[in-house]
């Protein structure tokens, strides 16, 4: 009986109904927004790729052996000589494995990606923590965002930007954008009301206390955003390997393909090696915010 009721339901009443041409319409307006909006789409991609290939450049202009030691350099300056060594190490296995240039165009997607994320990630999470609505409004949005599987973000920048690094740089920005927002909004409204009360009271003005009294104090926060963002950045890039990419996304996907181990073991060696360095530099830089050396200190 149960079986008969599902015939009939699927035969006279689902069935007959037509497809929704949803995607039809989605495919009509991006071929739409891409004509009408040429000009900025291809100012953008010749911007974005000019930034990109002048910083790859620059990581590949001194030698390997040169570029472990400032790594290291680096992570000695934000965390001391355990970072600077465990950094050292791992950027010369990088260095020793066949794409020490792939690493570097990697780590230039990172964070090209990552800048223009953060600069849209603070204004627009500083704007929600000042106003309930647009709160509200952005945090569907956001959702939307951060369940949206990482594919599903090639397919419209592939229509506006065909194959390549740009369209794989623009996914990851709209990616790893939502953290940022949120953990920026989530440190403004954690800054004690009594200590913004008292900035007013001493006659400060709003835009004195958003950049003297809640940013320095939310500053921990934003950075552990800041955080999320370029880790969220650094995954999305290896899956944008699957539209023209570069880096080391490229050499994963080939791999997978082609089903050769060594060489995909290596390129997710030299991933996990760039996520450890970037990680725990801007650990670091957050360690050392005037909020986060308070708290060490009262500990």
């Amino acid at each position: 009986m149960i079986e008969y009721l599902r015939n009939w339901f699927w035969t006279y009443i689902w069935k007959p109904l037509p497809d929704m041409p949803f995607g039809d319409w989605m495919e009509s307006f991006v071929r739409w927004v891409r004509d009408a909006w040429s000009v900025f789409f291809d100012g953008t991609e010749t911007f974005l790729e000019s930034l990109y290939t002048g910083l790859t450049e620059a990581l590949l202009f001194l030698p390997s052996g040169l570029m472990v030691l400032i790594f290291a350099g680096i992570a000695f300056a934000t965390k001391g000589w355990k970072l600077a060594a465990t950094v050292g190490v791992g950027m010369f296995i990088a260095a020793w494995t066949p794409y020490w240039d792939e690493t570097m165009q990697t780590l230039s997607m990172v964070l090209v990606a990552a800048f223009f994320a953060t600069v849209l990630a603070i204004p627009l999470g500083i704007l929600a923590s000042e106003n309930r609505a647009v709160s509200t409004a952005m945090r569907p949005v956001l959702d939307f965002m951060q369940t949206l599987p990482g594919f599903v973000y090639l397919l419209p920048v592939v229509m506006f930007y065909g194959i390549g690094v740009v369209p794989g740089i623009i996914a990851t920005i709209v990616f790893c954008m939502p953290p940022g927002v949120r953990l920026t909004e989530l440190g403004l409204r954690q800054v004690d009301r009594e200590v913004v009360e008292a900035g007013q009271a001493f006659g400060a003005s709003p835009a004195a206390i958003l950049a003297r009294i809640k940013l320095p104090l939310a500053l921990p926060t934003v950075m552990a955003g800041l955080n999320q963002v370029i880790m969220l950045a650094l995954s999305m890039v290896v899956i944008a390997g699957m539209v023209g990419g570069g880096g080391l996304g490229s050499v994963i996907v080939s791999a997978l393909g082609r089903v050769e181990m060594a060489k995909g073991f290596n390129a997710g060696l030299a991933v996990v090696i760039l996520a450890i360095f970037l990680d725990r530099v801007m650990q670091g830089l957050a360690d050392r915010t005037p909020v986060a050396k308070a708290a060490a200190f009262a500990r």
